[in-house]
């Protein structure tokens, strides 16, 4: 099967920085698109940005000049580097990797187990 871990998040004051890392591993063909996503308490999961394996990276207006997406291909591996954050920026951020599973050729979603970044005024 597949597995995405997570890691990076974590307590940090207003202006600060974190970087996020997800590795997916498994059997499964290099990722198509890789993204992140988060979850504020009372909110629905909101997209926070992707990085598809060909073109252009996409961002939430909110996020866009301050965080930066990048990916490595050959680790399976898919970053979040998070600069200037705000107490907005809390929530529990989740991984998540659109491949295809190489023992059936269908493409799905995995989700990562979710990371929290909680940041202080």
């Amino acid at each position: 099967q597949v597995q995405l871990v997570e890691s990076g998040g974590g307590l940090v004051q207003a202006g600060g920085s974190l970087r996020l890392s997800c590795a997916a591993s498994g059997s499964i063909f290099s990722p198509n698109a890789m993204g992140w996503y988060r979850q504020a308490p009372g909110k629905q999961r909101e997209l926070v940005a992707v990085i598809p394996s060909g073109g252009r990276t996409n961002y939430a207006d909110s996020v866009k000049g301050r965080f930066t997406i990048s990916r490595d291909n050959a680790k399976n591996t898919v970053y979040l580097q998070m600069n200037s954050l705000k107490p907005e920026d809390t929530a529990v951020y989740y991984c998540n990797v659109r491949a295809v599973l190489i023992a059936t050729m269908v493409a799905s979603d995995y989700w990562g187990q979710g990371t929290q970044v909680t940041v202080s005024s």
